[in-house]
């Protein structure tokens, strides 16, 4: 029993030290040389003008949201297409009833306007 614990404990101080050792190794590796281009706010591209933390639409955000959900169920929908034929009929079922669900939060997301532009 105390063997159980002990390995833990070993696992738990490798999974604290080892992450932490690598940080501190690649400060210590690293090169120190600091320039203005290096410290301006773009390493690239323009120079920016004005402020540059500027409010967006949260409407953007529940469109990111809504495609996420998608892409996310298209992903999971995949393996389901290809191994349709050898499924049996309640995997089938399963499938059908997830893309209801996903199709029912698709409807409730256009009925509550958040699909619409503005």
């Amino acid at each position: 029993m105390l063997n159980d614990w002990l390995y833990l404990a070993i696992f738990l101080v490798l999974c604290f030290a080892l992450p932490a050792m690598a940080i501190g190794i690649a400060g210590i590796l690293s090169p120190k040389k600091s320039d203005p281009i290096k410290n301006s706010i773009y390493e690239c591209g323009p120079e920016p003008v004005g402020e540059s933390r500027i409010q967006f639409k949260v409407q953007y955000y529940v469109y990111g949201l809504i495609f996420l959900v998608f892409d996310v169920e298209a992903v999971l929908l995949f393996p389901w297409a290809v191994a349709y034929s050898q499924l049996p009929l309640y995997a089938v079922l399963e499938a059908i009833l997830f893309i209801a669900i996903l199709a029912g939060g698709l409807f409730y997301a256009w009925r509550a306007g958040a699909l619409e532009w503005q």
